[in-house]
């Protein structure tokens, strides 16, 4: 009876919302249409985007936009990167550039658990002027080369996302300093690794990551003689090696005002020279150093930027992706060259809602309203479980309007056109979440579902440009057009790369599949990065053709449409075998599963001597809780994921969302663990792009891989 009654006051409720929606939208679509140019914006959607430039299937495939040559940079002249930012400080010198909140206060807050949280009050932006960091960056290269940093001699940064970063590399790009960076996260073992392999003198860091990081493996790093730390605050230095010498930023600045340090001779680099050693997190084994010239990073933020339609100093972009991490490294320099206003953010401050702020205070995209946002796709699918988490506690009439207007705009957005009504009266409060006034969201790193880019699109009113690249492609290989409506595929070539497919007939990818070609993604061009540092054995991934080009094979699978977009759709390391004879994609799979409402994370696993998938998941705890609720199951967070009863109904959820999207059955698996804990890049279960690092997976849950295969 129940049921009845809501389905009628639904029906009741719904027919003058629709009669009301079915006359603005035959009332205002035709001044729409034509005052925004969303028939022109439709046809971009559906032009040929890239072509084969031999007619082959197999490629390559170059953009139509710059088809008959590669290109290389985007401001003539400007083929070095100080260049690029001396271009920019004489266009923008009083300009905003570089901007930090004030810190006003922390208080620790006690959780329901128990436990003590730090959470900050945090006040306005406090900006650099393009002129002001242009002084900073000056004064910085002559207290290095005070300290005896010399050019074309390394220089190792280690420290989280924010202005002094960017201030080194800058300072570093101008005295052809070549730039080690490592993330933030890595471990003490691999940053002992890289420190010694690349041998570098001199290292930037932060008192944090100094004290908890570093203090115990300096001793096993014999070369380094300078530690550099960027916080305004004085440190005890007891404790350190005696041979090292420990300044603050602050100090090396004044250093580079005296006099007999201010006019030493800055030696300008040139476009083959060496800009930087960029550590890679991997996903597998040690990290490698990509080398990566300047001419390398110019030609592939020629690329990205072509792609990002209006970029200028009307644009703020909100940075808190890792620097070490090349999607936000090109990200901030395009920035910088094209005048945006760049403030700096992290992860725990970076909503109203994040973790570090407290409740009732402003997190950083409120304050800074940026029109710019990157993104890794386990950031957007966060946002989008959130947000549908708060849909769900919306009383029934709040929820069937928000469903009414959300199926509304999808349909209207999948024709290529919008729902401006929708946009001013159910998704203002949404597009708050992000300042208000985000146009462009940028997504790379990981595929990303058609599920969390439809939301992105309809509650953000924003597109996605959803890129392709690698750390050895300079973060450069496709990336979605503007106008692109399509889901699920990451674009076309941008203007600096070429895609060509290789066949791999162990997966069952050709370029005679039907009905689009397929293979392993090879990407080439003047973005392609020279190698590994000092890890020789690793270039067979790199090559130069006939014509001198050079090319990095990607270990990714790819599809490409007839319009010249390409589709992941498969990794070779993540294939398995099973024990019958069934090959299987773990990321196929994983991607597939991430759409089941209980899960927040899964990681597949396959061994070739059994026949069947096992996973782990991290499950959703809202929707974990509710579920335990339903079953009579009380106990801790903790003690909930590790009920078989939940472990049961877990893998029933899997089974009915493997089963509407047909996954096959060998592919689907068979039994799961939870786990209560997240996996962050904190705890080395994942990249700092949030990828899954499947060896350090496997080893830590060993116990319970032997568990579900039968053994011990």
């Amino acid at each position: 009876m129940g049921l009845q009654s809501d389905s009628a006051l639904q029906a009741i409720l719904l027919f003058p919302i629709h009669l009301v929606t079915w006359l603005y939208s035959a009332l205002s679509f035709l001044p729409w249409y034509y005052m925004t140019g969303a028939g022109e914006r439709k046809a971009l959607s559906k032009r040929e985007k890239a072509r084969s430039t031999t007619g082959c299937a197999e490629g390559p495939y170059r953009s139509v936009d710059h088809f008959d040559s590669l290109a290389r940079q985007d401001i003539p002249g400007k083929d070095t990167l100080d260049k690029l930012f001396e271009h920019a400080v004489q266009r923008f010198g009083p300009a905003h550039c570089l901007g930090t909140r004030d810190l006003l206060s922390d208080e620790n807050e006690v959780q329901p658990s128990g436990k003590l949280f730090k959470k900050l009050i945090m006040g306005e932006y406090r900006w650099l002027s393009y002129n002001e960091v242009d002084s900073v960056v000056g004064q910085f290269g002559s207290g290095l080369a005070a300290l005896g940093q010399q050019p074309k001699s390394s220089i190792a940064i280690f420290c989280e996302t924010r202005a002094e970063w960017m201030i080194t590399a800058q300072t570093c790009f101008r005295r052809n300093f070549p730039l080690v960076t490592f993330y933030a996260t890595l471990g003490e073992d691999a940053i002992t690794f890289g420190l010694n392999e690349t041998g570098v003198t001199h290292l930037v860091t932060s008192v944090d990551l100094l004290e908890t990081r570093l203090k115990h493996v300096l001793p096993l790093i014999p070369k380094l003689k300078h530690v550099i730390y960027v916080d305004q605050k004085k440190m005890n230095t007891a404790g350190y090696p005696s041979g090292l010498s420990i300044h603050s930023m602050q100090a090396v600045l004044e250093l580079g005002t005296l006099p007999e340090n201010m006019g030493r001779a800055i030696v300008k680099p040139q476009p083959s020279d060496q800009a930087m050693v960029m550590y890679t997190s991997g996903s597998t084994g040690r990290p490698k150093g990509v080398m990566i010239v300047h001419s390398n990073l110019i030609a592939g933020m020629t690329g990205q930027c072509d792609r990002i339609l209006g970029l200028g100093p009307k644009d703020t972009y909100i940075a808190y992706l890792p620097l070490a991490h090349v999607l936000e490294m090109t990200a901030e320099i395009s920035c910088i060259t094209y005048g945006c206003r760049i403030g700096y953010s992290s992860p725990q401050t970076l909503s109203d809602q994040s973790t570090k702020i407290k409740t009732g205070s402003k997190g950083d995209c409120s304050v800074l309203r940026p029109t710019l946002f990157a993104a890794v796709p386990e950031i957007m699918d966060r946002i989008y479980r959130n947000v549908m988490s708060k849909v769900q506690e919306m009383n029934f009439v709040q929820r069937t309007l928000f469903t009414l207007g959300y199926k509304y705009k999808l349909e209207q957005i999948e024709r290529g056109y919008d729902a401006p009504l929708c946009n001013a009266l159910l998704f203002r409060k949404v597009k708050k979440l992000l300042g208000g006034q985000v146009r462009m969201i940028l997504s790379g790193g990981a595929p990303l579902s058609s599920a969390t880019q439809r939301f992105i699109n309809v509650c953000f009113c924003c597109p996605v440009g959803q890129g392709y690249g690698l750390t050895e492609t300079c973060g450069a290989g496709t990336i979605t057009e503007f106008a692109d409506i399509s889901t699920g595929r990451v674009g076309a070539p941008v203007i600096c790369s070429e895609i060509r497919l290789r066949d791999w007939a162990e997966g069952g990818y050709t370029s005679r599949d039907k009905p689009n070609p397929r293979g392993e993604i090879l990407i080439g061009g003047p973005n392609v990065t020279m190698g590994y540092y000092k890890q020789e054995s690793h270039d067979q991934d790199f090559f130069v053709d006939i014509k001198g080009q050079r090319w990095f094979c990607t270990g990714d699978v790819g599809e490409i449409y007839a319009d010249g977009c390409l589709q992941i759709v498969d990794r070779k390391k993540d294939l398995v075998k099973l024990q019958a004879g069934e090959y299987v994609s773990l990321g196929k799979v994983e991607c597939a599963l991430k759409n089941c409402s209980i899960i927040d994370n899964i990681c597949a696993y396959a061994n070739s001597e059994q026949s069947y998938v096992i996973s782990f998941v991290v499950p959703n705890q809202k929707r974990m809780m509710d579920l335990a609720k339903e079953r009579g199951i009380v106990g801790a967070w903790e003690e909930i994921c590790t009920h078989p009863d939940m472990e049961r109904e877990v893998l029933k959820e899997i089974k009915e969302v493997a089963a509407n999207i047909k996954l096959q059955r060998f592919e689907i698996p068979v039994k799961v663990h939870l786990t209560p804990e997240p996996w962050t890049p904190e705890t080395g279960l994942v990249t700092d792009a949030f990828k899954l690092k499947r060896k350090e997976l496997k080893d830590h849950y060993l116990h319970h891989i032997e568990r579900m295969y039968g053994g011990k």
